[in-house]
């Protein structure tokens, strides 16, 4: 099982590029007995078994962040991993989600169901290109994300996001001179958000429900007339703060700084991108459950879990509303990292409980 993986992640597939592992995934699924198998207007490479009304999606994502992770093995047993670029977010899952779709098709003798693989582009950029256009083509009883959970493990949430970006100038000066430079006055944003979010988190003991800012980019310039800086900071947002609430926050502190005797002949402009709320899911579903059973028949303890991050759950939940967890091999610690790598008894392990979590959950 773990050639269609090793394969996967050997194809270069950056956010916005994802052409050829798309190509190779529709050959892939019609290979192995998918009825249909194309690449759709957004890009993604879908997968349709059956063609009954229920319909039941696997959701995942073909594009990876950037950086070469030379595709290799190591170890031996059950101790042997598969290293590669999208190893674990999310290549893994989604070679998970063609590989229990093949093997449950003998099972689905009575026609009530299709069950329909996604490899959606643009998941790693702001965009979600791909989550976007399924989530007006398909209608659900039931979804699974394909990411990094463990094999053991059920996501059940994923918190919101802002990206907030500011740009900040002014007349150069010599820097003898009194007065804050374009720099500071950008800085005072990223203070500003960070004692937000600590103002914010003093009563909120889980992670899950706290704001998580961070700095994400800082540049500054100056060309002799007019000194520079641009920040863009990241904001995780729990769900009782919503991305406009955070656009707001922030559309607020301009207007203060611009109506400030202390910041005059600055000039500000602000913008927000790529805003995402919070969902979570309930663990008493007919999914959930399913997952629960098919992990213990492993002899495994279920671990339901939520996610700092964001994903394509955030996209399709709230259009869908329908019973939906995360599930996918692998330690989301290691995504983005240059040692991305997974177990292949655990991608194999994860197989076998999804395969079987399938036929739970649409018996």
């Amino acid at each position: 099982m773990i050639e269609l993986l090793e394969q996967c992640v050997s194809i270069p597939s950056l956010s916005g590029q994802e052409r050829n592992v798309a190509d190779f995934l529709v050959a892939e699924m019609l290979a192995r007995g998918f009825d249909r198998a194309f690449v759709d207007e957004a890009g993604n490479a879908v997968g349709i078994i059956g063609n009954g009304p229920r319909q039941l999606v696997m959701l995942g994502h073909m594009d990876t962040v950037g950086g070469e992770v030379p595709v290799r093995y190591e170890g031996e047993g059950e101790t042997r991993k598969l290293y590669g670029r999208g190893s674990v977010d999310a290549k893994g899952p989604l070679c998970t989600f063609v590989l229990a779709a093949e093997h449950i098709q003998s099972s689905m003798v009575n026609g009530e169901w299709s069950i329909i693989v996604i490899g959606a582009t643009e998941e790693e950029a702001a965009t979600s290109k791909g989550a976007h256009f399924a989530a007006t083509q398909y209608k659900p009883e039931m979804c699974i994300i394909g990411e990094p959970s463990g094999s053991d493990g059920i996501t059940l949430g994923y918190k919101g996001r802002l990206l907030i970006e500011a740009h900040v100038e002014q007349h150069s000066h010599h820097t003898a001179l009194p007065g804050p430079s374009a720099s500071e006055q950008a800085v005072s944003v990223w203070n500003h958000v960070a004692e937000v979010a600590r103002q914010y988190n003093l009563d909120k003991a889980k992670v899950f429900d706290q704001l998580q800012p961070s700095l994400r980019h800082i540049r500054s310039g100056d060309d002799g007339l007019k000194e520079w800086c641009d920040v863009m900071i990241g904001v995780r947002l729990p769900m009782e703060f919503g991305p406009e609430a955070m656009a707001q926050t922030i559309e607020d502190y301009r207007a203060q700084l611009e109506g400030s005797e202390q910041t005059a002949g600055f000039k500000f402009q602000f913008s927000t991108r790529g805003p995402e709320r919070a969902v979570r899911s309930s663990k008493d579903t007919p999914l959930a459950r399913a997952f629960v059973d098919a992990i213990r028949m492993e002899k495994l303890r279920p671990a339901f879990k939520v996610k700092t991050g964001t994903a394509d759950f955030n996209i399709v939940g709230p259009i869908w509303n329908c019973p939906i967890v995360a599930y996918g091999p692998g330690d989301s610690s290691l995504d983005h990292t240059p040692i991305e790598h997974v177990e292949v008894a655990e991608f194999e392990r994860a197989v076998r409980i999804l395969t079987n979590a399938l036929k739970i959950a649409m018996h």
